[in-house]
């Protein structure tokens, strides 16, 4: 990206300005009887301040040509280097400086997610991924929240989520999610549609609005469709019924204690794979197993065997996870 077209005008302005000046030169000496390759040397060297012998050649309004000539000179030298100068620093510290080096930081990123939308629920978002350390881009087409972003220092794209150069310059090719926070359920089915056309493997969480919503959703690709209302109430319910389940729930978020529950996938290539679950967990407690059928196996048998594709949820601590996630 170059500099700002304002600049970018202002700057061939004061070029044209000093191509005429130099042409008002040559013509001026030229008509006080000099030749061309004289003009041309006499208008140089005063514009450039380096003056030259042989000023006793000039008449009186030579004279006063070349004095005039000088200070316009300076003044629009001054100017041009001035809108150089701004042009430069326009480029490195202004706005297409700073879009230019976004773009880098989302270039170089994998295995991220993508927020579409930075409303309320999208900041929900952000700040769970912060906090498990989950890299990510945001998606905003209200340029209004672009000071709020930078102040959060939050990786970001001004631009519609439904375009597919903006979802391509997200990096979705190399995503590992999508979380579709927009606040029109029409708009997360079409941002679905395509996400999912671009990238078929991508994990798509959508929101839906209404009940209805969530079947469009998930025909068009989404793995997950969440309700805020429907989810606010069943939180409300079970906060009212289970008090102390979601308070642990809550007590082993990623960041809020010493303690945590978290899902391990395990691959194809995976050293855990045919390992029994004691050995596999290690220091960690497993909670359930999901198949890759989808069946599940709650309060697993430690001599379980682990198969590829199965997903383990285990509680601990960081220190007994961590070798887990390695493997």
């Amino acid at each position: 990206m170059g500099p700002p077209r304002g600049t970018g005008r202002r700057v061939l302005l004061a070029a044209s300005a000093l191509l005429a000046l130099l042409a008002c030169g040559v013509g001026g000496y030229a008509r006080l009887g000099f030749s061309l390759p004289d003009a041309v040397y006499l208008t140089v060297m005063t514009l450039t301040t380096e003056g030259f012998s042989g000023a006793d050649r000039l008449s009186e309004g030579g004279k006063l040509f070349t004095a005039a000539l000088a200070v316009v000179g300076v003044a629009v030298f001054v100017a041009v280097l001035g809108l150089i100068g701004t042009a430069l620093v326009e480029g490195r510290f202004g706005p297409a400086g700073r879009k230019r080096r976004m773009q880098h930081r989302i270039d170089a990123m994998r295995d991220h997610f993508i927020v579409c939308a930075y409303g309320r629920v999208g900041q929900a978002v952000a700040r769970e991924f912060e906090a498990e350390g989950v890299p990510f881009v945001v998606i905003e087409n209200k340029a209004a929240l672009e000071e709020q972003l930078q102040r959060e220092r939050a990786p970001y794209l001004i631009g519609n989520a439904a375009s597919e150069q903006v979802l391509r310059r997200a990096g979705i090719a190399h995503a590992r999610g999508l979380v579709c926070a927009v606040d029109s359920d029409a708009e997360n089915v079409y941002i679905t549609l395509i996400a999912h056309s671009l990238n078929p493997s991508l994990a798509i969480v959508s929101r839906a609005s209404e009940a209805a919503s969530a079947e469009r959703l998930t025909h068009a690709g989404a793995s997950s469709v969440v309700s805020p209302y429907i989810t606010s109430g069943r939180r409300m319910a079970l906060l009212a019924v289970r008090p102390h389940v979601v308070d642990f729930l809550e007590f082993t978020r990623a960041g809020s204690s010493d303690v945590r529950i978290e899902e391990i996938r395990i691959d194809a290539g995976s050293r855990l794979v045919g390992r029994p679950l004691r050995q596999a967990c290690g220091g960690a407690l497993p909670l359930l197993i999901r198949r890759a059928d989808g069946s599940l196996e709650p309060n697993p048998d430690p001599d379980t065997a682990v198969r590829a594709g199965d997903t383990m949820i285990v509680f601990g601590d960081p220190g007994a996870l961590r070798p887990i996630e390695d493997d």
